[in-house]
């Protein structure tokens, strides 16, 4: 249970309200607004602190941040850090604050209020685990919020307005993080996330830069089609010929097969409880098929070509090698990434797929996967186009890292002039590509790059992220497409 706050930690709660209640279009790109110290409160009689009164407890100084409730929960198997399960009030709309509100949830892992704060993202929910600890947090030692995003799982408002959920309303939702939270941690900010939670941190960068010391993003591409013709080169150069053969050669059985493939959708449904009546069984076949070669880029590498079943498979060996891919486009897959198709056919825009060589055999029996009422505007690529300008003229102090097989990588984000700003590959890497995955030489220049943005000493001695970072294994879709 939350104690009932000092009159002390009461003004300085009045005082942080006054600050974070302010319309979002007042602060687009403006600097911080002033904050007190959670450390050193206000005298009881409104005069200046007393140098004497003793510093606030954690507990105290989360208390007196308007809106948050917070739980501690047990860290023993992440030695340092004490761990934190935090829902904070957000206004659905931060230009009219005094209107519908959500509860956004996050994980605060604290370590030290005199460290760097990384804000972390998955760009959908929080699906990871509250000891996850990103790259960026270990490199640098560091704290961490990891933040789930607005209209996903638990940080979900009801009634839905599907007119809110854009990059500018989410990067806002940051922003109010961090004014709240840097009353605690005054130190450098950096903010993360890999595939849409990398975009998830570059859009709050462009809107709202004074936040952040730094952005270290992964595999985070940016689209400006819905669908995007950039993507298609990545499939004619990416392993050897014989490999991507394989591959559309086995798409193409999928399809032949259909009907005996279609047949077995509802073994899905008796063993994995999971439903197909948005996409049907034909839409779930093609959409598999249709993704196939994507997905296997994004995931795997040229060593999986051999797994792949040749000519003479039967219909077990088709339907056992893609019975996941079916899967991913069941109603219950569809509902738990509802909002990221939203996004992607309003603002995101999302990568065409290489299905020529299918085209004689697709039914078009597709599926959108959005809501059925409600929603949505149309597409516009401008959102895209301004981020991406932003970037090129304006952007300062960000890391990119790309893997070289990765289908996403089609979609780079170009840097253009941006000031103190690098862009790797990762060679051999796909979609979980990470800065330990870099050469020698680009990995100390990263190194060097985040240590001087968090004022602290960046070391790949720390870091055990790549055996703890989690898997989300994206749907394959023909419609809606595939997800960062």
């Amino acid at each position: 249970m939350l104690t009932k706050p000092s009159l002390a930690r009461f003004l300085l709660a009045f005082a942080t309200l006054a600050a974070l209640l302010s319309p979002l279009s007042a602060c687009d790109g403006g600097p911080a607004p002033a904050l007190p110290d959670a450390a050193s409160p206000p005298t009881a009689d409104g005069g200046p602190p007393d140098a004497a009164a003793p510093a606030l407890t954690l507990e105290e100084q989360l208390a007196a941040i308007p809106g948050l409730t917070f739980e501690e929960h047990d860290a023993q198997q992440l030695p340092g850090y004490r761990i934190f399960h935090l829902t904070y009030d957000q206004p659905v709309d931060h230009d009219h604050p005094e209107g519908q509100r959500f509860k956004q949830r996050m994980f605060l892992l604290h370590r030290d209020a005199s460290a760097p704060m990384v804000l972390g993202t998955t760009g959908y929910s929080l699906y990871v685990r509250d000891r996850y600890l990103t790259e960026p947090t270990e490199l640098l030692q560091a704290n961490q919020l990891m933040v789930e995003e607005r209209y996903f799982a638990a940080s979900t408002p009801d009634p839905l307005d599907w007119s809110k959920l854009t990059i500018r309303q989410a990067a806002a939702d940051h922003h109010r993080i961090a004014q709240a939270f840097k009353t605690i941690y005054k130190k450098a900010w950096i903010a993360t996330g890999a595939s849409k939670g990398g975009m998830t941190s570059i859009y709050h960068a462009r809107f709202h830069p004074d936040d952040l010391a730094g952005v270290v993003a992964y595999v985070a591409p940016i689209s400006f089609g819905a669908p995007d013709q950039r993507y298609l080169p990545f499939f004619e150069t990416v392993g050897d010929a014989s490999c991507r053969q394989a591959i559309r050669s086995f798409t193409r059985q999928l399809l032949v097969h259909r009907a005996a493939l279609e047949a077995r959708v509802p073994e899905l449904t008796a063993s994995r409880g999971s439903h197909f009546t948005q996409a049907g069984a034909t839409g779930a076949i093609e959409g598999a098929a249709a993704n196939f070669e994507f997905g296997f880029w994004q995931y795997g590498d040229a060593s999986g070509c051999a797994d792949i079943p040749g000519p003479t498979a039967t219909d077990d060996d088709l339907w056992s090698f893609i019975a996941n891919d079916v899967d991913g486009n069941s109603d219950e897959t569809v509902a738990f990434f509802q909002a990221y198709y939203v996004q992607a056919y309003t603002e995101l825009g999302f990568p065409a797929s290489p299905t020529a060589h299918l085209a004689d055999l697709l039914t078009g029996s597709e599926f959108s996967g959005l809501p059925s009422s409600g929603c949505c505007a149309p597409y516009t690529s401008t959102p895209m186009q301004e981020v991406a300008s932003w970037v090129k003229t304006s952007g300062k102090h960000l890391l990119f890292i790309y893997g070289q097989n990765d289908p996403w990588s089609g979609g780079k984000f170009e840097l253009g002039q941006a000031s103190d700003s690098f862009e790797f590959t990762a060679p051999g890497a796909n979609h979980g590509a990470s800065i330990a995955d870099l050469a020698g030489v680009d990995q100390q220049v990263a190194l060097d790059a985040i240590s001087r943005w968090g004022a602290a000493s960046a070391s790949m001695k720390r870091v055990t992220w790549r055996s703890k970072r989690p898997a989300l294994r994206e749907p394959w879709m023909r419609l809606p497409p595939r997800l960062p």
